[in-house]
């Protein structure tokens, strides 16, 4: 059973463009708008209609558990805006997903997607659930359903759903396979993160991380900093924070620190990544490896020369900022850094290169993984990262121009190129009637 909200059925009060530390992801996401709009000479209805989503559906999902009960679960998709394309964003299944929630990270996902100037608009889901208290039956008949109660309003052309937290490859078979059976023909290009051998794209899931360390290097290029003198920190040792790390590991960089959510592996003369398994590997080991332990507090206060969050949001508060001894941070997470210690930060001239661009290698690979889809051919590994450097390098080079044409920093430099490319494809498509 499914309900759907028009966006001018349910709107909050305006939030305002200074930030405060507990505000919400919809509210992160209003205030980014309104602080790259205040940059901009845009038609201000434009920004109007982009503080709020197209649509989102609401769904109830009964499933029936191992046990012979019968369980209701809800789950969500917001679809922010598609002026440049179908809609895109992940699904996840966790017990704090809402439907606010939802909103705001689709409308984070419009951003990025334009960052990266990809033919796509901005979407968010998932499911109000703990999948660690699924078995794998029911994992596999929650996802199926949900395909099922999402089939009118996803699609290749339409809105394409990818893996986030508590979703996997394996996750986007069901869906892909539930959709393409109600559909009567297999349609591998409604959902993105799928495994290979059925229309998923090689690199996908290193993809976040390759982004990162990519990024990463261009920072050091850009402030004149060889690779090779360069020490970095790392927390979160999963897909994105072990790719990432290993990468630049393998690029001339000194990681100091790799952590998970047990502590913080801490070695100054820096750490062989490849023998530490990530979180895919070996689940919470890098502590049974290190011969030092630390927190994941100090790792973030560290001497090092970059820090890269990439594992949870709000790491960064008005709490540690001051304590930051980093000159450099890349955003792994998704909104690792809070609003006030983003402009702690910035006070104090810390670079912070945001999330929309650092970690845009994921919707980037899908995007491939999708055109790959729609063509019915795969690219070898060696072409997905080649394409992958060369959109990176693209979207740096955009914001690049930005952050010195403008005098702003590096996260107000992104969304201004982001929104300009939308109010520009707003502009040109104007407002139906």
């Amino acid at each position: 059973m499914a309900s759907t909200s028009d966006s001018s059925h349910d709107r909050s009060s305006d939030v305002p463009i200074e930030p405060t530390e507990s505000e919400s992801a919809l509210e992160t996401a209003r205030r980014q708008l309104y602080h790259a709009a205040s940059h901009l000479d845009i038609d201000p209805n434009i920004v109007e209609r982009l503080k709020y989503p197209k649509k989102v559906h609401e769904v109830t999902i009964p499933i029936e558990r191992d046990d012979g009960t019968v369980e209701v679960f809800t789950g969500y998709r917001a679809q922010h805006d598609s002026v440049r394309g179908p809609f895109k964003g992940g699904l996840r299944y966790h017990p704090d997903v809402t439907k606010d929630e939802c909103v705001g990270l689709g409308m984070w996902m419009t951003w990025k997607c334009a960052v990266m100037d990809l033919p796509f608009g901005g979407a968010k889901g998932g499911i109000t659930v703990n999948p660690k208290e699924l078995s794998t039956g029911e994992k596999e008949r929650l996802t199926r359903r949900f395909a099922q109660e999402l089939r009118d309003i996803i699609g290749p052309n339409q809105d394409i759903p990818a893996p986030d937290m508590g979703t996997d490859p394996q996750t986007m078979t069901w869906l892909m396979d539930a959709y393409s059976m109600q559909e009567g023909e297999t349609t591998p290009g409604v959902v993105t993160g799928k495994p290979p051998v059925i229309g998923g794209s090689h690199g996908r899931e290193e993809a976040p991380g390759r982004s990162v360390a990519i990024i990463a290097q261009l920072v050091c290029e850009y402030y004149d900093r060889p690779l090779e003198e360069t020490t970095v920190a790392v927390q979160g040792y999963g897909s994105v924070g072990a790719n990432a790390a290993r990468l630049l590991d393998d690029w001339g960089a000194t990681v100091v620190a790799i952590s998970d959510v047990n502590g913080a592996m801490y070695d100054p003369s820096g750490i062989d990544t490849a023998t530490v398994p990530s979180h895919d590997e070996e689940p919470e080991a890098v502590t049974e490896y290190a011969d030092t332990v630390i927190s994941n507090d100090e790792l973030l206060t560290l001497d090092v020369d970059m820090l890269i969050p990439a594992a949870l949001g709000n790491v960064l508060t008005k709490e540690n900022a001051e304590a930051i001894a980093a000159e450099f941070v890349v955003e792994g997470a998704n909104g690792p850094t809070t609003s006030t210690a983003d402009s702690i930060l910035a006070e104090r001239d810390i670079v912070v290169i945001p999330d929309i661009l650092a970690n845009a290698g994921g919707v980037t690979v899908s995007y491939f993984e999708w055109l790959q889809d729609i063509n019915r051919r795969a690219w070898p590994l060696e072409r997905v990262n080649d394409e992958l450097e060369a959109e990176m390098r693209s979207a740096w080079c955009a914001v690049q121009t930005e952050y010195e044409r403008r005098d702003v920093t590096w996260r107000d430099a992104a969304y201004i190129v982001a929104l300009s490319r939308i109010a520009e494809a707003h502009e040109a498509r104007g407002l139906w009637p």
